[in-house]
């Protein structure tokens, strides 16, 4: 991360989280396709309306794993191994911790927020028992999470999508096995995903208790009590959790406004929704090797090649993320079908493809742009700018949408002009964060 090639070192370190981050999406793709081929189309709007509301529960710890990386990453870029030693212990704990408070807290608002979302009655008893036994998944997605955030603060991408792929093979077998052999349906799809997060986590956990100091896990050492490290993650993790839930509480109300169109909508928002992670998540591995390269970078003063990084970041996410785009455009209804063969839900899926996914690698530009600032200790910087770039604009949106009987094809437009205003105000910020740090290194 501190010497070499900046653009082949980045390459290397983002395909496997490009890897990892399809295979983690498909653990949704196979309940929904297996749902929406063997169930039907009201049981692939149960799960598929789920994933808005599931981002918005899990996103501020998520957020906050990023922390946990940018800390380590910097403690070895300063090359202090006790600082790292304590990091990982905290960071480990917090995943249990806050694994179990996600667990409370799916299962119990299952109820009440598909309820507040407008969920259909023929839908909503099928979503609401998704989403409680997905529920009993989050601790072992939190290890994963934060498993996976460590071992990616000292450049192994490698391990933690290998520990996906197990975890893919099960959820495969066991969604075609609870479907078709034991006639679970939703339920069956749900218990899949939780079995294979679990067999996710056990490989990453025990991956890191074999590592070497001062990176190994070992759990009579995992604790909260180091207060330092502690309130370090705290301080960069929450805020890009905060923007997390805040960004995707917008897109719950954009869900609530889906579903008003009733379950063909549902369903084929759903569908399209899958090929939106899958652009996301070749945008999110360039991010995230944009935050360890930069928090390394930071550590060691050499604010040069930080600026290098995020050039890098921004070149190879913009090419990968349009050429994706480009194909998923052109071939979006050959793809949809891969989940239902409903007409008038695949329709509704193309809208959505032609409205978002098609424009998504716009939001390279705040993606990047925003990593870069984490990566520098600015973590409430963009999370303050994608609160008012993003949610705001589309809540308001939406709330136009609603109050003057809209389209469904108008409600969805909103996502490339939020990523274009939220893209020119980061891009700014970062210019301006860059420019200080200079000015002050010159002193």
């Amino acid at each position: 991360m501190l010497n070499g090639n900046i653009y082949r070192n980045m390459l290397i370190f983002a395909l496997p989280l490009i890897a990892s981050g399809v295979l983690q999406q498909s653990f949704n793709s196979v309940d929904v396709a297996v749902v929406g081929r063997f169930v039907g189309h009201k049981a692939l709007a149960a799960v598929g309306s789920n994933g808005p509301v599931i981002n918005l529960i899990v996103n501020l710890f998520v957020g906050i794993s990023v922390g946990a990386n940018v800390v380590i990453a910097n403690y070895i870029g300063r090359s202090n191994s006790e600082g790292v030693r304590r990091t990982i212990s905290t960071a480990v704990a917090l995943a249990l911790v806050s694994g179990v408070i996600l667990l409370c807290v799916g299962s119990s608002v299952a109820t009440p927020i598909l309820h507040a979302l407008g969920t259909p009655d023929d839908v909503l008893e099928a979503a609401t028992s998704y989403l409680r036994i997905y529920s009993v998944g989050m601790p072992f997605m939190m290890v994963y999470n934060f498993g996976a955030a460590i071992l990616r603060s000292f450049g192994d991408t490698k391990r933690p999508f290998y520990a996906l792929m197990a975890g893919g093979v099960v959820n495969v077998a066991l969604n075609l096995c609870f479907v078709l052999l034991c006639g679970m349906g939703v339920d069956g799809v749900a218990w899949a995903t939780v079995i294979a997060n679990g067999v996710s986590a056990t490989i990453i956990f025990i991956v890191l208790s074999r590592e070497p100091d001062p990176y190994c896990v070992n759990v009579r050492q995992m604790s909260l009590k180091y207060k330092g490290e502690l309130s370090k993650i705290l301080r960069i993790g929450l805020p890009a959790g905060i923007q997390g839930m805040v960004f995707s509480f917008s897109n719950v109300f954009i869900q609530s406004a889906i579903n008003s169109f009733g379950a063909d909508a549902m369903a084929g928002s759903a569908a399209a929704i899958n090929f939106e992670m899958y652009g996301y998540f070749i945008i999110s591995a360039f991010a995230q090797a944009v935050v360890a390269f930069t928090g390394q970078n930071n550590g060691a003063g050499n604010l040069a090649r930080c600026g290098k990084v995020l050039k890098a970041g921004l070149v190879m996410s913009f090419a990968a993320s349009f050429c994706f785009d480009m194909i998923v455009c052109i071939f979006a209804t050959q793809a949809v079908s891969i989940f239902t063969t409903v007409p008038t839900v695949i329709a509704f899926a193309v809208i959505r493809i032609h409205c978002g996914a098609t424009f998504q690698f716009i939001a390279c530009s705040y993606e990047m742009a925003g990593a870069s600032l984490r990566g520098q200790g600015y973590s409430m910087t963009p999370t303050v700018i994608t609160i008012l770039g993003t949610c705001l604009l589309r809540l308001g949106w939406v709330m136009i949408i609603k109050g003057q009987g809209g389209t469904f094809g108008q409600l969805l437009i909103i996502y490339p002009v939020s990523w274009v205003v939220t893209g020119i105000a980061m891009l700014a910020a970062r210019a301006f964060v860059s420019k200080r740090l200079l000015r002050q290194t010159d002193r």
